[in-house]
């Protein structure tokens, strides 16, 4: 398949419905002056790309009960193990984002824990059995703000 490359229109429409998901292509046709016709082939192609992967509503964990968010730097004895380390983190449904790193540590995970005893519970009964051995971790206070990229740099204004 040929690598399908983004032009200005692409980065417009992804301005925007990364911004809303829910955002009708309509709408979406109607700031960008083309055919609602040309924004559904247009996602249509940039998701067969894989360039869009999926769409998500954002939940509030702290109104269902998950009062502790955390970042943790794992660092564990067999790095040649790391893919099945990842697999069994990922059937970890707290555990939220995996990343693989440099430096002092192999991953970086976000955790969400319905307090500081289950988050202690969750790298005791999930995180340490994988040869663990070293890890920083990080209370999060609150999510200040969170955003997708804007390509700003790659359009003229909408």
């Amino acid at each position: 398949m040929e690598e399908y490359v983004l032009d200005e229109l692409d980065y417009k429409i992804l301005n925007l419905i990364s911004n809303d998901a829910r955002m009708s292509f309509l709408e979406v046709s109607r700031i960008c002056n083309v055919s609602g016709a040309a924004v559904h082939q247009r996602v249509q192609k940039m998701m067969t790309n894989n360039i869009i992967t999926g769409s998500e509503f954002k939940l509030n964990l702290n109104k269902i009960g998950y009062e502790t968010c955390a970042y943790l730097s794992l660092r564990f004895s067999e790095f040649e193990e790391i893919n099945t380390i990842v697999e069994k983190l990922n059937a970890v449904p707290e555990i939220v984002e995996c990343h693989l790193t440099v430096g002092d540590y192999d991953l970086f995970v976000k955790v969400y824990a319905h307090n500081n005893a289950h988050l202690l519970d969750i790298v005791k009964r999930w995180i340490k059995p994988l040869n663990l051995v070293r890890m920083e971790s990080m209370i999060s206070y609150g999510e200040v703000f969170r955003k997708q990229i804007l390509f700003t740099d790659k359009i003229e204004e909408i």
